[in-house]
């Protein structure tokens, strides 16, 4: 029975290597996932160095900016807490 498994098993791996670099599927998405997190990490070092670069550019702006998304985010906050407060009244 266990000749069976192991036959399956070398089946199966073989099944799964590819005819271009004899990589297999699992190592071909590994070098994908890399690949996007490379670009990923290189796009958002982009960013932050342009939004930094606005900011620095516009300080006023950038100020007023995150005054505002402080003030969303409090009221957002206060407005789930008296939902929340609600709820067990």
């Amino acid at each position: 029975m266990s000749d069976i498994k192991q036959d399956t098993t070398t089946a199966v791996a073989d099944s799964v290597k590819t005819a271009a670099g004899d990589k297999s599927f699992f190592d071909q998405a590994r070098e994908a996932v890399g690949s996007a997190f490379d670009s990923t990490v290189e796009a958002v070092g982009s960013a932050v160095e342009s939004t930094i670069e606005a900011a620095r550019e516009n300080p006023v702006a950038a100020a007023a900016i995150a005054t505002g998304a402080a003030a969303a985010v409090a009221g957002a906050a206060f407005g789930i807490s008296k939902l929340l407060d609600d709820d067990k009244d």
